[in-house]
């Protein structure tokens, strides 16, 4: 009897609090929902640096692309360190094609010739690779660094040429220096002689069985620049007959600018060709 009055006394509610082990022991849901939200967060900022890691790879790995200036630089860059790098028998081929206009043969079509090269001399100072004081006077004036040149002939050896290269740091200052060396053609028109010539290359004398037939009047002479590079050339009889108006005689004159210009705009092209688009290989570092 003292018993159950015992059990009696004893409240149903605590009953229910002793006999739920899952209620005393379970943690409050704000402090698992903190847990998560922190979990959440760590995860993030782990997948932002790792994102931020990959990015800085990739670029170290893919290609490096320049801008627009950059470029240019680089382009003009490598046009003028040509004169250096490429070897001479490429600068001066040993034959050179050029045409005779079809008016001056009176035909359809012109006809195609070939220069050939006589030798290539080497490479020397801008005051003694002009033909007067005065003409390497302005290639100093603009930052002249050297004269490369070459003499060809044609075919029949009747005819020869000088072409000469002048080095200028910049492609303005080869413009500015063929402005002054070459003249306008109506003062051109009232001079006589050998000052209808504008000032440019010496021609080449080479030594040997070979001297007398190459060392030649110039009767035809002009200048050019293309990109940092002032093309000067001089063409002749190889006989060494003396200046005469070739002018006057329509096929001689043409045959010897023909020779003369299609031999100088060869060295040219190969001299100032655009290169291709600079582009890095994509090694780390680069």
């Amino acid at each position: 009897m003292l018993l159950l009055s015992q059990a009696a006394r004893i409240k149903p509610y605590h009953f229910l609090v002793t006999a739920d082990p899952q209620a005393l022991s379970a943690p409050p849901r704000r402090v698992t929902r903190g847990r998560r939200a922190v979990a959440l967060i760590a995860l993030a900022l782990g997948l932002a640096g790792l994102a931020i890691s990959m990015t800085a790879v990739a670029i170290q790995l893919l290609p490096r692309h320049f801008t627009a200036v950059q470029q240019r630089q680089i382009e003009n860059w490598e046009i003028a360190s040509r004169w250096q790098t490429m070897p001479a028998g490429q600068i001066f081929p040993a034959s050179v094609g050029y045409q005779l206009p079809a008016q001056v043969l009176q035909g359809a079509s012109p006809l195609n010739l070939d220069a050939l090269r006589v030798g290539i001399a080497r490479q020397s100072g801008c005051t003694t690779s002009a033909i007067t004081a005065a003409a390497a006077a302005v290639l100093r004036r603009y930052g002249c660094e050297a004269v490369l040149r070459a003499t060809y002939v044609d075919a029949t050896r009747s005819y020869v040429t000088t072409v000469g290269v002048a080095v200028l740091p910049t492609a303005a200052a080869a413009a500015a220096a063929d402005a002054v060396l070459t003249p306008p053609p109506f003062a051109v028109a009232h001079r006589a002689g050998a000052s209808q010539l504008a000032a440019g290359v010496q021609v080449v004398r080479f030594g040997g069985t070979a001297a007398a037939l190459y060392d030649y009047s110039r009767q035809v002479s002009a200048s050019f620049a293309d990109g940092p590079y002032l093309v000067m050339y001089a063409a002749g009889y190889a006989d060494s007959r003396p200046r005469v108006p070739v002018a006057s005689d329509r096929y001689s004159y043409a045959e010897l600018t023909g020779l003369a210009q299609g031999v100088a705009q060869s060295v040219a092209s190969r001299l100032a060709a655009q290169p291709a688009p600079p582009h890095c290989p994509g090694a780390p570092g680069c």
